[in-house]
């Protein structure tokens, strides 16, 4: 018998919602939020309040695109932590009533475990690491490689100590004067940039760990340095410099991720989340990939950003080793909470 499971996604500014068959979509849908645009980055309270307006027609659409009744779910699976607390309660809270008035099961999901185990949803594509593989992790807030050696037994080698990798484009990008979300401009604009123009030093972190606080200063202080003589020096250069800082922040992924490849002789490589979008990125996977003989694994670019697919689909691994939640259960904002 098939199993459906609804999945619920509000760790941030998205409003996802999800219906898994087995380990096939049959909806995903997400609901942006325009009103942080003119704040320069996510407004907190902003947010869980566009989560209260989305959270019911967006489950909704997934519930008609999929062509279901929810009488048809075996259980609601929901994105408990990490992220904004405001946002995860909205979701956490439509979750336990549903579930509740169902009298289903209820599975809470951790955000950047669903990351990983996007890459097992079902897609004719391509096909699913072979257990144990590595996989580098990074978004917005969370930069980290890891051993993942069975769906819910992930070993962590290294993570950042500070900033993460997709706030540091998205710093860099603010500094440029690019509008809100600053990555993916950023990674635009590089494509017809020069990312030997500028140098930008790597930060010196001990094991697996990363560090982009001090990268972010430099490149504060380059913008800084040429603003004195030149007032048009962004204007004139800013292809240059967003491929300079871009490949500065790969760079630093990337040298990190090949020292825990040839540490762990695991040649199986994946990454995950909001990062894994960027398209110098994947490309230089790619070539590393060629050139040292891993099988690399990069998820679709639908499964990169936050969406309830992911969130679905390790709900869906739960359901089946019976590791169900807690109408007690109350979301948290980090990762060791």
């Amino acid at each position: 018998m098939s199993i459906y499971i609804l999945g619920i996604e509000t760790s941030c500014d998205d409003t996802s919602a999800a219906i898994l068959k087995d380990n096939k979509i049959l909806a995903n849908k997400i609901a942006g939020q325009e009103v942080h645009k003119g704040y320069g980055g996510v407004v907190p309270e902003l947010a869980s309040r566009a989560h209260q307006q989305h959270i019911v027609p967006v489950v909704d659409v997934a519930f008609r695109e999929a062509g279901i009744t929810k009488d048809k779910l075996h259980a609601i699976a929901f994105t408990r932590g990490p992220g904004l607390l405001g946002s995860l309660l909205v979701g956490t809270s439509f979750a336990k009533a549903m579930a509740l008035g169902m009298n289903i099961p209820l599975i809470e999901v951790d955000h950047l475990q669903a990351h990983v185990l996007a890459h097992f949803i079902h897609n004719n594509n391509t096909e699913p690491p072979e257990l144990p593989f590595i996989c580098l992790t990074v978004s917005g807030g969370h930069s980290q490689i890891e051993i993942i050696k069975d769906y819910f037994q992930f070993e962590l080698l290294g993570q950042t100590i500070d900033d993460a990798a997709g706030e540091a484009f998205d710093k860099a990008a603010k500094i440029l004067g690019l509008p809100y979300p600053g990555g993916p401009l950023i990674d635009k604009h590089a494509q017809d940039g020069n990312s030997e123009a500028f140098k930008l030093p790597h930060p010196k972190v001990t094991g697996y760990n990363y560090s982009f606080s001090g990268l972010k200063t430099s490149f504060l202080y380059l913008i800084r340095d040429h603003l004195k003589s030149d007032a048009d020096f962004i204007k004139k250069n800013l292809n240059d410099l967003c491929a300079s800082i871009q490949k500065a922040i790969i760079d630093v992924l990337l040298h990190k991720l090949t020292m825990a490849v040839e540490d762990t002789k695991i040649k199986r490589v994946a990454i995950a989340g909001g990062v894994s979008a960027n398209s110098s990125l994947r490309q230089r996977l790619k070539d590393l990939a060629n050139e040292k003989g891993w099988k690399l694994h990069i998820p679709p670019f639908e499964y990169c950003t936050d969406n309830a697919a992911m969130i679905a689909i390790a709900g869906y691994y739960k359901y089946k080793a019976g590791i169900w939640g807690s109408q007690s259960a109350v979301p948290y904002a980090r990762k060791n909470q």
